[in-house]
C-alpha cells in the first residue's frame, strides 16, 4: 500500500515537471523542469524494480542529455533574450493534436487485450545488455554518441565570437 502511494505521488510530481517543461516561458527553466521529469522517471523505474534502467536514466539522460541541453541553451545567446517569443501563435493546433492522441491512446487502452505473461529475469540480464551494446547494437550506440558530440560542437560554434 505504501509502495503504491509512493508510486502515485512520484508519477504526479513527474507529470507536473513535464507540464512545467511545456508551460515554462524561460527556456532555461524548461530545461530544469526537464531534468526533474527525467529524475522522476528514474524514480519510477526504481519503484518498478528496474534498477538498471533507473541508473541508466540518471546517467544518460540527466548526466549527459540534460547537461548538453543546458549548455546549448547557455551558449546560444539569442535563445534566452527578450526578443525570443515564449509562445507560438499556432498553439491551438498543438492542443488539438494532444487531445486527439490522448483520446486515441485512451481508446487503445480500453480496446486492447493485455495478456500478462510472467517470466523470470535471467541471472545475467545486465551482462546481456552490455553484450548488446558492444555487439549487435554497437553501431546505433556509436551513432548516438557522435550525434551528441556534433550537437555540442555546433553549440560551441554558435556561441563563439565571430
Amino acid at each position: 500500500m505504501v509502495g503504491q502511494a509512493l508510486f502515485i505521488l512520484t508519477a504526479g510530481i513527474t507529470l507536473l515537471m513535464a507540464l512545467g517543461v511545456v508551460l515554462a516561458r524561460n527556456l532555461f527553466h524548461a530545461a530544469l523542469f526537464l531534468v526533474g521529469a527525467f529524475f522522476g522517471i528514474a524514480v519510477l523505474f526504481i519503484l518498478l524494480e528496474a534498477e538498471f534502467l533507473g541508473a541508466a536514466q540518471i546517467i544518460i539522460y540527466i548526466g549527459a542529455i540534460a547537461t548538453l541541453i543546458v549548455f546549448a541553451i547557455m551558449l546560444s545567446r539569442h535563445v534566452m533574450g527578450k526578443e525570443a517569443g515564449a509562445y507560438n501563435r499556432n498553439w491551438y493546433f498543438a492542443l488539438a493534436g494532444v487531445v486527439f492522441f490522448f483520446l486515441l491512446l485512451g481508446w487503445l487502452l480500453i480496446k486492447m487485450p493485455f495478456n500478462l505473461v510472467t517470466a523470470e529475469v535471467p541471472a545475467d540480464a545486465i551482462a546481456q545488455i552490455g553484450q548488446g551494446f558492444v555487439g549487435h547494437y554497437v553501431v546505433p550506440f556509436e551513432v548516438a554518441s557522435v550525434l551528441l558530440l556534433v550537437a555540442l560542437i555546433g553549440a560551441i560554434m554558435l556561441a563563439r565570437e565571430r
